[in-house]
Order: C-alpha cells, then sequence, then structure tokens
C-alpha cells in the first residue's frame, strides 16, 4: 500500500478557489489509526487549531472506538469519521465509511503522517479546498524537537498557514503538554478511587509493567526495580501498579494494583499520583496526558519520536541505564514535586491573605 500510494498527492494543494480572505470554517484531521499513543498525540494539534481558528468546527477521520471517548472535552470537534479496527471483518462498514467522507467538503483537510497510506488517499478522495498530504515541511535549527510525533503536525500546521497567507499575532509556541481534558469531577472521582485502594494519605508511586512485543521488559527487571522501590520508599509512599487490559503483571500482582478498562477513569487515577514509570505504550502517552511526571523506559532507538510530552517526564534507554540511575532520577523527580506542592500551597496562601 504504501508503494501504491507513495506519490499521492504533492506536499500541499491550494485549491483554486482558495483566497488569502477565505475563512476556515471546517477542517478535517486525518489520522486513521486506533492506538492509544497516537490518538493522544494529535491533541498538540487540536490545542493549535483552537488557538488560532476558535470558532472552527473539526472532523477526525480515525480508527476503532477510543476517539470519542479521548476527545470528549474538545468541544470543537464535530464528526468522528471511524474506520473499523478490523476491516476484512466489517468490510461493509469500511466501504460505507469511505462513502461517508464525501458527505462535506473542507476548507481544510490536514493528513499527519505521510507514512499513512489510508491517511494520504483520504486526503486525496475527501472535498476540500486546501490539502496538506503530510510531508514535514518545517526548516529550523533551532526545532530540535521537530522530530516528535505529537509536535511535527503542529509545526507541519504553522508552515502551512504560512503558505495560505494566514496572519498569526505573537508568537505561538508548541502546546508543552498532550491533555486529555480531564473534567473537574473526573478528577474528584480518581482522587476517591486512589483513596478507596491505599487507604492512607500517604503520595503514590505508580508503575505499569506491561508493553506489547518487545517493548515488554522483563519479570526479572520489574521485580527487580519494584524491590528497590519498596527498599527506598516503601515507608514514605505507596507502591501501586496499574493493570492493562489483559490483566497481567510483570511482578507477579505482587503489591497493590489498580484495573480498569475505561480510559478516561484510568487517567483520572494515574492524575493523582506523584510519579508515573512505564515501558513504551500508549498508557505511557496517558499518563503524559493528565499531568504526571513519567519515567519511560525503551528498548527501541525511537526516543526522540515517541518520549513522553508533557513537564518533568523523561525517557531511558533500557540499555543505557541501570536500576539504581533511575532511582537516582526519581529522587531528583519526587523532590521537584514535593517544592511544587509547596510553592502551590504558598502561593494559594498569600493569594488568600492579599
Amino acid at each position: 500500500m504504501r508503494t501504491l500510494t507513495g506519490h499521492v498527492g504533492p506536499i500541499h494543494n491550494i485549491g483554486s478557489g482558495f483566497s488569502v480572505t477565505t475563512s476556515i470554517n471546517r477542517i478535517l484531521i486525518v489520522r486513521p489509526n486506533s492506538r492509544l499513543g497516537n490518538q493522544l498525540m494529535l491533541t498538540p494539534l487540536l490545542q493549535r487549531i483552537e488557538s488560532v481558528y476558535p470558532d472552527c468546527k473539526v472532523d477526525l477521520f480515525v480508527r476503532g472506538n477510543l476517539a470519542p471517548i479521548l476527545f470528549k472535552n474538545y468541544p470543537n470537534i464535530g464528526r468522528f469519521i471511524r474506520l473499523p479496527s478490523k476491516p476484512f471483518k466489517q468490510l461493509f462498514n469500511y466501504l460505507m465509511t469511505w462513502i461517508h467522507l464525501q458527505q462535506h467538503r473542507y476548507d481544510l483537510v490536514f493528513n499527519v503522517d505521510a507514512g499513512s497510506s489510508s491517511g494520504r488517499l483520504c486526503t486525496k478522495w475527501v472535498r476540500g479546498t486546501v490539502k496538506f498530504f503530510g510531508s514535514p515541511q518545517f526548516v529550523s535549527t533551532s526545532n530540535s524537537d521537530a522530530g516528535h510525533m505529537a509536535k511535527s503536525p503542529v509545526y507541519n500546521f504553522d508552515w502551512l498557514l504560512e503558505q495560505m497567507k494566514v496572519s498569526m499575532s505573537g508568537e505561538r509556541p508548541v502546546p508543552d503538554a498532550l491533555s486529555l481534558r480531564l473534567a473537574d469531577d473526573e478528577l474528584i472521582s480518581g482522587a476517591a478511587l486512589l483513596r478507596g485502594i491505599v487507604k492512607n494519605e500517604k503520595p503514590t508511586i505508580m508503575f505499569y509493567t506491561y508493553a506489547t512485543s518487545d517493548k515488554c521488559l522483563s519479570k526479572e527487571w520489574w521485580k527487580e526495580l519494584y524491590a528497590e522501590l519498596q527498599q527506598n520508599y516503601g515507608d514514605s509512599y505507596n507502591l501501586l501498579e496499574v493493570l492493562p487490559k489483559e490483566n497481567v503483571s510483570q511482578i507477579d500482582f505482587a503489591g497493590l494494583n489498580y484495573y480498569s478498562t475505561d480510559i478516561r477513569e484510568m487517567g483520572a487515577v494515574i492524575s493523582q499520583g506523584s510519579v508515573f514509570i512505564t515501558g513504551d505504550c500508549g498508557v505511557m502517552h496517558l499518563a503524559s496526558s493528565v499531568g504526571i511526571p513519567t519515567i519511560a523506559l525503551f528498548s527501541r532507538d525511537n526516543i526522540p519520536t515517541y518520549e513522553p510530552y508533557n513537564q518533568g517526564s523523561h525517557a531511558f534507554h533500557i540499555d543505557r541505564v541501570d536500576i539504581r540511575n533511575l532511582i537516582h532520577f526519581l529522587d531528583h523527580l519526587l523532590v521537584r514535586k514535593i517544592l511544587s506542592v509547596i510553592t502551590a500551597f504558598y502561593t494559594e496562601f498569600f493569594y488568600i491573605l492579599t
């Protein structure tokens, strides 16, 4: 499919009906991928579109059923156009989804990933005035982070706006984090669920031991890390394993654990922790999207593309770091977390006094 679609569409196509005064009222974002992490990494782009076109409706062309859950609190999203996760088992639905793409005409069609054959075909097929097929266009020696899967679409979007002569007042830095946009009631519920599990007021170190294929670290490695966590933090912190939907544990359920198949609930519980330790997986991006400092453990050489994207997080290649180094880094993270809590408390205290 990549060979067949490799030459589909130019880099960008600004249709003959477009002028610099053309209003952008309807955008189609093309990302036909069903993975949790890849969909969450759309959130910086959605934040950017909101800031530039606050009244614009955005439709999403995705795969699977996650998108309506993940983007529940993004008010500018209109339709979710969803390919079935298993197209050959749902061939009729698959074909009807492609037909439904012709129902609307878009002012802008934006394909996020040039490597997606379905994405390029969709961009070619759908009716749109301006089309972007996904090829990286930003040229800036200062953008050392431009290869990150969550940031490159924002740089591409800004580049396209320049080609369209769209004026953008002031500097617009790339949004600094993924965002699940949990509501206040979800956060309150997450805090209550966590208290019900740990049954105390101590802060909590959370970890997630599962990942797919070679990204999943061995039981021996996780058990050694868990023993170190118990020795160094067991008296002052709760240690909580967040379980995957497969309900498996690389430490054989040796400690406290939490299980849920509700992504938003899981995000709300994770958000209440002090730090999150995980392999390279979708739940790593879920943790980033709820603001918890995340230590990510990679077994592949793709850290610049997929590392956790939020303040305080860091990625390590498992072959280039040992558990003592991780504990040392965790010490620094927890100290910064404590200092930030103290600073926030005194800031709020003095605000009330004044």
